[in-house]
Parts: structure tokens; sequence; C-alpha cells
């Protein structure tokens, strides 16, 4: 018997170790149980902290074919029956499904075993390494396999404690493993009953009982939405974006405290583009027609945006090629007067602020023929039309326009060579004329934001150099453009709405061009960012928290045990379905409704 514990030990260990070994993201095991390998931290929630590496062991999810839901239903008419034959081959996969505990605790005892070198002479290194690697293949002297990543078994919750959890993970003494660390996760119902939860000295006796320490450690952890707030739902902010702040601080003395300005805070910024209502709407919009080109040039369609405009994108032109002939006005006064309409169209009321800082009164033609030609254009044949009118008053010398030094779109090139009385042919036909459109928004926007980025001493053109270059294909162009407006979305939401001052702002603006410089643009991605809490505190302090736990530890790291109690709005497991109090449905108590989680740790050591 002993002998083919041994053995289960060993080739599950074995499982696990080649999983580990080539970075696979799963394995079936005992054709009933998916073993995965999956960042901790995403999946535990705040049961584990780390961004770590963890083995996770589930049921294997069973698939529901709606065709078979519906043979109940098929005597019912053909009709039905015939459009069930279309969803034949659509399956449906559960969610993460529990173990038993009875099967979770064998799991990790034989987890456990595998690790413990001295249980038998048939647990070796040997035995511990991928089939692939033979003890010949190791250089003298023999060197131990890493230890295994940690392992979490999802429960059932069919004990009498309710357990949700298990999972294990190896303490080490430099780079031998002495010892396994054990957890065991329960978890209720929700509650506004704060009288039912535990008390800060039960929860310290509870850990005393099971460690019986020397000395104890009692630190807290909270989360606020800052958007949740009533503050801030007068903004302009609805709930696409987000922004979070964790707080970390030591010496907790009660249960749901407030947490105190000495805590360490840590904002979690994630900011969605297209708010209607944002102070950003506007360059948004443009942002998307600039896309549409972009995308039309890619598949050769284009679905056109609504215009702006009444008038045709033809009329405008030609109105404004008539007024630059016949003005006897300076071409700066021109600029301001243009930068003016453009202001008038982005609106004002609550964005002044914002609208004043990104605003720029030295729009050239090409920027202003930009605007009129955005706002009105439907077809490819009305950019064709627009642009040979353009040419050709270029070509017989009717205007001479001003335009930035830096411009590097087609037509400031053919506006620089009309100067000299010497263009180059341009055949407007095809995609050339939306590709001449498509420089000339790429042109304009960059400045936009370097107006406001650069305005505001957020950064540098140095640092910009990635995001402003123009020696990749327009398509790249665009993407990296895209980027550059997340990072100013992020950037007005934290001063406008959160007012942080300009070091955090700074220190933000750096940590964004830094990610996409080597990440995808990625709207889900949540910056972090280390704040005071004074700066924040009038959006927390009377509101009432997200989550909230204190963790009592005792001993030294790797030695280190934990017993943690957590308060959250929602359940931070999702393999089980939780009944909702009533009283939390019905109550007209203005109090917040918890689920409780308490998180246990035992060390286990192994003998000398």
């Amino acid at each position: 018997m002993g002998s083919k514990i041994i053995a289960d030990a060993v080739q599950f260990s074995k499982m696990l170790r080649s999983l580990q070994e080539d970075c696979k993201d799963s394995c079936i095991y005992e054709e009933d149980i998916q073993i995965l390998r999956v960042n901790g931290g995403k999946h535990l929630h705040n049961i584990y902290t780390g961004d770590r590496p963890v083995f996770i062991c589930e049921k294997t999810a069973p698939q529901i074919d709606p065709e078979d839901d519906k043979m109940d239903e098929t005597h019912s008419d053909d009709e039905t029956h015939s459009d069930d034959e279309t969803n034949h081959e659509v399956k449906i996969e559960l969610g993460p499904q529990p173990l038993t505990i009875m099967k979770a605790r064998q799991l990790l005892s034989w987890y456990t075993m595998s690790q413990n070198s001295i249980v038998s002479p048939a647990v070796s290194p040997a035995d511990l390494l991928p089939p692939a690697v033979s003890p010949a293949d190791l250089l003298p002297p023999a060197v131990s396999p890493a230890p295994l990543l940690p392992l979490w078994v999802r429960c059932d919750m069919a004990d009498p404690a309710g357990t949700t959890w298990l999972g294990a993970e190896t303490a080490c003494t430099g780079n031998k493993v002495s010892g396994v660390k054990l957890y065991s996760v329960t978890c209720a119902g929700s509650t506004v009953d704060k009288g039912a939860f535990i008390t800060l000295d039960e929860l310290k006796q509870e850990h005393k009982r099971r460690h019986h320490p020397s000395m104890m450690v009692a630190r807290g952890t909270a989360q606020y939405n800052l958007f949740g707030s009533t503050v801030v739902e007068k903004t302009t902010i609805e709930s696409q974006s987000s922004v979070t702040v964790d707080f970390r601080w030591s010496h907790v003395e009660t249960i749901l405290e407030t947490p105190p300005l000495s805590s360490m805070a840590t904002l979690n910024i994630k900011v969605s583009s297209g708010d209607m209502r944002s102070p950003m709407y506007p360059l948004y919009r443009e942002l998307e027609f600039l896309q549409m080109l972009a995308d039309g040039l890619r598949t050769g369609e284009t679905e056109w945006m609504e215009p702006v405009e009444t008038m045709s994108a033809v009329q405008l032109t030609r109105e404004y090629l008539d007024e630059l002939q016949n003005t006897v006005k300076t071409l700066q006064d021109q600029s301001t007067k243009e930068a003016v309409k453009v202001k008038t169209e982005m609106g004002t009321s609550e964005t002044e602020i914002f609208n004043s800082l990104m605003e720029r009164g030295d729009l050239d033609f090409i920027e202003q023929l930009w605007v009129r030609m955005r706002n009105s254009v439907t077809s490819y044949q009305d950019v064709g039309d627009c642009l040979k009118m353009v040419i050709k008053a270029l070509q017989y010398g009717d205007i001479k326009p001003w335009i930035h030094r830096d411009s590097s779109s087609s037509l400031s090139k053919l506006i620089l060579q009309s100067y000299h009385h010497q263009m180059d042919h341009v055949s407007l036909t095809g995609l050339t004329p939306v590709h001449m459109l498509l420089e000339m928004g790429l042109d304009k926007m960059r400045k936009d934001y370097i107006n406001y980025l650069i305005g505001q001493d957020l950064t540098t053109l140095n640092h910009l150099s990635y995001y402003l270059s123009t020696v990749e294909d327009l398509q790249e162009q665009v993407i990296r453009l895209r980027k550059l407006h997340h990072l100013l979305e992020i950037m007005v939401t934290c001063s406008t709405f959160l007012c942080l001052p300009y070091d955090r702002l700074f220190l933000l603006t750096q940590l964004c061009l830094q990610y996409y410089k080597t990440c995808p643009y990625d709207e889900d991605h949540e910056f972090k960012l280390q704040i005071k809490p004074a700066l924040i505190s009038h959006f927390y302090q009377k509101e009432q928290a997200v989550s909230w736990g204190v963790e009592v530890s005792s001993g030294n790291c790797p030695r280190e045990v934990k017993t943690t109690w957590l308060l959250s709005d929602k359940p931070l497991v999702e393999h089980i379905i939780f009944q909702t109090d009533e009283m939390t449905v019905n109550s007209a108590s203005e109090d917040a409704a918890y689920f409780t989680t308490m998180v246990c740790c035992s060390l286990v050591n192994f003998a000398a």
C-alpha cells in the first residue's frame, strides 16, 4: 500500500514537472482532472498575492450540447428541430469545476510527499526529472531539480468548514526544500450584519491556536473604487474607465478600519477611450476617422463616418481656397481664426480647461484643410475631388500656403515644390487620395499630442521619438498614434478628475511611454502608480471599501505563516455559487454587503 502511494506521488509530480519545465498551459490527469499553469494573482484574486505562476487543479469541465438540451422538446414541431440542426456542432463549456475535498487532499499529499526527499528512496531526484532527461545527462555532481510551483486545488465546499480551496507551496532553506506550507480557504455568503464578523482578537486567537507564536503582526489591506464615489460620479467619466486604489498598512486596530494616511497606496488605472462625455471625445472621433482611412487602405473598403458639416466637402474646400486667394489678412490671422472655429466645434462647458491646453493657434494650411475634409468627406470621390482642386490651385500659383517646417506628408512636399514652380505630377487615382489624406491627419494629430504633453512638461521630444517616427509604414504610424492617444486619455483622467500633482503625472507619463514601446495597444491594461493617501483622501475616507482584509502573521520568511480574513463585495471564488442573504437585498441600510473569506496557513517541516 505504501509503495503504491509513493508511486502515485512520483507519477503526479512527474506530470507537474513536465508542465513546469516545458512551460505548457495545461494537461489532463486521470482523465477527469485538469491541471493549469497560470498566473496566481489573477486566478486566485486576493487569496494569493504576487504574479508567480501556480498550478491549479480542477475537474475537467463537462460540455453541454445544445442539441441534447432540446431533445425533450424535439417533438414540438419540425421547424424547431430544423433550427436546432444548425447548432449541432456548438457546445457550451461550463466554468471551472471543483473537486471533492478527499481528492484535493490526496493531490496535496502527493505534492508534499514528492517534495520530501527522505520519505522513501523511491522518490529520488532522478524520478522527478522529466522523462527526456536521465541522470547520465547531468554533469557531476548531480543537481536536484528546482522546487515545484505552488499547487492549488478547487474544492466543492461540501465539508462542514465550507472549504473552497486547498493549496501547498514549498518552503526552502537555501536551495533545499525544507518543508511545505499548506493552505485552506473557507468562504461564506454575503451579509450586511457586521456583528457576525470575526473580531481582531478572535482572529489573533485563531492564529495562536494553530502556530503558538511568541510575536504576531497584524497588517491591513483595502481597495476602494474611486470612480464609484459620490464626488467622482458628478464628473464625465463612466464605468468603462476605472481607477481603484490599493492600501497596505501595519498595526491594524479594528475590523473595517479606514486605512491611515501612513499607508502605502497604489492607484490601479484602466481607461477606455470613446466616452462621449469625456473632454477627449472630439480627439477620439478624429482618431477614429484616421483609423477608418487606415482600414480602407488595408482592405480596399471604407465605411465612411456621418459628416459633421452640412456643406459638401467640395464646397468647403472651394470656399477655403477662395478665401485664401481673396483675403488681405495675414496667414497668422487666418490660423487664429480657424483655431477658434475648431474650438467652437469641440464644445466648452466643463471641458474648457482641457480644451484651452489642447487648442492650437498655429494650424497650418494642411491642418486646416484636414479639419474641413474630416468633417465632410463621405466617399473616395470626395477626397479625390478636394485634393485635385488644391493641387490645381498650387500649380497655377493661386495660393502660396504656409505649412510647418517639419510636415512630412505628400501634400506638404508638393507645397514646398510649388514655391519653386517645380511640382511633381501626382496621379490621384485608386487609393492615392486616401493615402495622402491619412498622412495629413497623422501630421496634424501628432502635433496635437505634442502640444499637450510638451506644453505640460510631461515629457520631451526625445522620449516621444518612438511615437512620432514617420519611417514606419502608415499602418504602424496609426497604431503608435493610438497608443499616444490612450496615454493622453490616462493623463486627462488623472489630472482633470483626480487632480494629481505634477510629479505623479510626470511619473505616470514615463511609465506609460515605456510600457507602450514594447507592448501592444491594450485598454484593459492596468497602470499602477504609487501615491500618498493624503492626495486622494477626500475620495475614499467617507466611502466603503470594495474589499478589506487583515493578515495576522508570525515567523520570518521562509517560515512565515499567516492567517488572513477578507471581506469583499463579490465572492473571491468563481467555482461556487453563493446564496445571497435576503437581508442584503431587502435591507434599507446603506451599509455594503460583504462576502467573507478565511485563509489559514500551516507549515509542515521535513526532518533534517
